[in-house]
């Protein structure tokens, strides 16, 4: 194992071991999204709590909590850990700059923070699905904010729920 790997294991690792932005709230303000891995069995909720508009928004909070293997939740935690307070734009940039890490393809580092310890993923396909389940659940979190205005609104609580098969 080269210097660089051991690096990554040793980050991965205190990710895994010590999650950041572990607890989640009962608070209907947030958007609340739990994928689950049936192939693996990784089961993972990320909650988002959005202030402002458009691409000025913030991402003024993010929790993860979940059960899974090492690599699920260890990405959770460095996507917690590094986009948090970040505007919709710069969350944008860094789920695409993920998924191209994920498929080898280039990517901008500086957005990703800790997650580029996962970039050797991509050569153990199986393992895309766990690294990506926390990016996929945020990306349906963006998604959800921007399109759910009059829920928010209401007051009415967002909360999606979707077993990842692909």
């Amino acid at each position: 194992m080269t210097e660089d790997e051991q690096l990554m294991k040793e980050v991965i690792m205190d990710h895994y071991e010590h999650p950041r932005h572990n607890v989640l709230l009962n608070n209907p303000e947030y958007i609340t999204v739990r994928l689950k891995n049936p192939s693996c069995g990784d089961d993972l909720t990320v909650q988002c709590d959005f202030s402002g508009r458009g691409d000025t928004a913030e991402l003024a909070d993010i929790r993860q909590k979940g059960s899974g293997c090492s690599i699920c939740l260890a990405s959770a935690s460095m996507m917690a850990e590094q986009l948090e307070g970040h505007d919709i734009k710069f969350v944008k940039t860094a789920l695409a700059n993920f998924s191209h890490m994920l498929q080898a393809d280039p990517y901008n580092p500086e957005v990703l923070g800790d997650a580029q310890a996962l970039k050797g993923i991509s050569r153990v396909l199986p393992r895309i699905k766990c690294a990506n389940l926390a990016w996929q659940a945020l990306a349906h979190a963006v998604s959800a904010y921007e399109n759910k205005k009059s829920a928010a609104q209401q007051g009415q609580p967002t909360a999606i729920d979707l077993e990842v098969n692909e």
